[in-house]
């Protein structure tokens, strides 16, 4: 039964990612995105990765979608303001996505020798998560945390208005 689950879960995936790419309007664009998002959650729940399935829906579905849907709102992008594309920029996408095509094949192709560790009962849970980022990864934790940190300070002060 589960397999059957991941698998319409899976199709579901690609079929709302398909219709990301062949939409024109950017607001259903953005809605399949989103679907897409939830697709990928529920597959997460099936691998036993809960952690991973809720940060998916509260981050990505829920605020970075909702900023992509403000922005395209806020755009008001319409046919006549809009600049046409070129043939030439046209076929330089076609040629790179044909080359990101091929090394997606390229890497791919020694897959099938890769050996797959079964999943314990409690692998994605958020405790097990917690004790390899605290013990095993201490430091690069700790390296990004202070990263993150920087990031922060330097959007503050970047925002900040001068005052004369």
């Amino acid at each position: 039964m589960t397999v059957y689950l991941f698998a319409i879960l899976g199709f579901f995936a690609i079929l709302s990612a398909l219709m990301v790419v062949l939409t024109k309007n950017p607001i259903h664009s953005i809605l399949y995105l989103v679907l897409t998002f939830f697709a990928i959650a529920g597959e997460y729940v099936l691998l036993n990765a809960q952690f991973l399935a809720i940060v998916n829906i509260i981050v990505y579905a829920g605020a970075i979608m909702v900023l992509f849907l403000f922005v395209v709102m806020l755009l008001n992008l319409n046919e006549e303001t809009e600049p046409h594309k070129s043939v030439l920029r046209k076929l330089i996408a076609v040629i790179a996505a044909g080359l990101l095509l091929v090394v997606l094949v390229g890497s791919l192709k020694g897959a099938d020798n890769m050996s797959i560790k079964p999943f314990s009962q409690n692998t994605g849970l958020i405790e097990n998560l917690g004790k390899v980022l605290f013990n095993d990864f201490l430091l690069p934790f700790e390296v990004s945390a202070v990263l993150f940190l920087a990031a922060m300070v330097g959007a503050v002060m970047l925002g900040k208005k001068d005052i004369k």
